[in-house]
């Protein structure tokens, strides 16, 4: 009896939607694996011990085109190896009959022509090609209004990558957001003649903003008004936080500036203006914020120093502990210069870093003293 449910089920799967459901009837139920799929993926040197331990329904469904797709990138430029990580990475794509996989090909050459950037984009990011060929006709209308909007052609293929959702949903919920935020940008003072520079930022630095409700942005943007900020000082967090301000909610951002201004003993003022210097700072909870204040006051940094460069807290406890025992060994006291030089990312504290170990190797040369000579 068992048997005949388990065959019932494999059957079924051939006519369950290819790919958005992560429906795992076959592995499930033990049912037998599609060989010819096996031995495809095997013959491509995929790790299919792996797709079987994290994606094993792939492996039973039927039809597959695990042919088909090797043969689509390969012709698109895209080396053996290319291949082999696409389908480890993404086994669903073998589900994407030929059909499908030529009209994504069409639809993302028009907004990306050259073959070999576009397989450098499905390398990274594959579920973005072979995920949202059932969106055809909302991906072809949101390309039309980004086109719309000025953005090139390279920017939106970026965008499609990196947020394919905002592309597979109706384009008027992203024409929606997008006019949320010109107005936004307009009634903080933003010049006109800018907004396209603005806007193509905040895109292209947090695509998923797109993917937000219009209501957020505007009770975030209204409570920080709230708490004093100037439409100035908004547009300059607005721009700062690169559509990141989408993200938070008035609670945390209460919890927060209460922790920060008792924490710092600073006035609202200061306050702000130590916002404006550091605004991620907006973004962490007091739990987080507690743990990097005490790490940095326990490691003998100073609560002036913190509020000089307040861009400090956005390194983990980790990184300040490690950057500060580096520097110790080379003989720099950061308890008593400044935390510059902690700041930044890996390669920006390298170069700092490099810089220090100069100073200290480098030889001091007076061309205006008297050389010394033998008596």
């Amino acid at each position: 009896m068992l048997r005949v449910i388990a065959t019932f089920f494999c059957l079924q799967c051939q006519h369950l939607p290819a790919l958005p459901l992560n429906l795992r009837y076959c592995s499930t139920l033990n049912s037998a694996e599609n060989q010819q799929t096996v031995e495809a993926l095997c013959g491509l040197s995929v790790d299919v011990q792996k797709v079987r331990k994290l994606k094993g329904w792939v492996l039973c469904r039927n039809p597959a085109f695990v042919k088909d797709v090797a043969k689509l990138l390969k012709d698109m430029g895209a080396s053996g190896a290319i291949i082999t990580q696409v389908l480890a990475a993404y086994p669903e794509a073998i589900l994407c009959s030929p059909e499908q996989m030529q009209a994504q090909k069409e639809l993302w050459t028009t907004v990306c022509p050259n073959q070999t950037e576009l397989v450098s984009i499905i390398e990274k990011f594959p579920a973005s090609f072979f995920s949202t060929f059932a969106h055809g006709a909302n991906q072809r209308n949101n390309i039309a209004y980004f086109q719309s909007l000025n953005l090139n052609k390279r920017i939106i293929a970026k965008l499609m990558a990196s947020a394919p959702l905002s592309f597979s949903r109706p384009v008027e919920q992203n024409e929606e957001m997008v006019r949320t935020l010109q107005e936004a940008y307009q009634e903080l003072g933003g010049d006109e003649v800018n907004m396209k520079i603005w806007l193509l930022k905040l895109l292209t630095q947090n695509p998923f903003v797109l993917l937000k409700a219009p209501d957020i942005l505007r009770d975030n943007l209204l409570f920080l008004k709230d708490m004093g900020f100037s439409p100035v000082q908004l547009l300059h967090l607005l721009s700062k936080l690169r559509g990141f301000v989408t993200e938070l909610n008035p609670d945390s951002m209460r919890r927060t500036l209460a922790y920060s201004r008792a924490t710092i003993g600073c006035s609202e003022t200061e306050l702000r203006n130590i916002i404006l210097e550091c605004p991620a700072l907006l973004s962490y909870s007091d739990v987080i914020l507690d743990e990097r204040f005490k790490g940095l006051l326990g490691a003998g940094i100073s609560m002036s120093q913190i509020i000089e460069t307040p861009t400090v807290l956005e390194l983990t406890t980790q990184i300040v502990d490690y950057r500060i025992q580096k520097l110790k060994a080379h003989g720099y006291d950061v308890r008593k210069g400044s935390l510059e030089v902690l700041n930044g990312t890996k390669k920006d504290f390298e170069m700092s870093y490099g810089k220090l170990q100069l100073r200290r190797v480098r030889p001091l040369f007076n061309p205006v003293a008297p050389l010394k000579a033998d008596d």
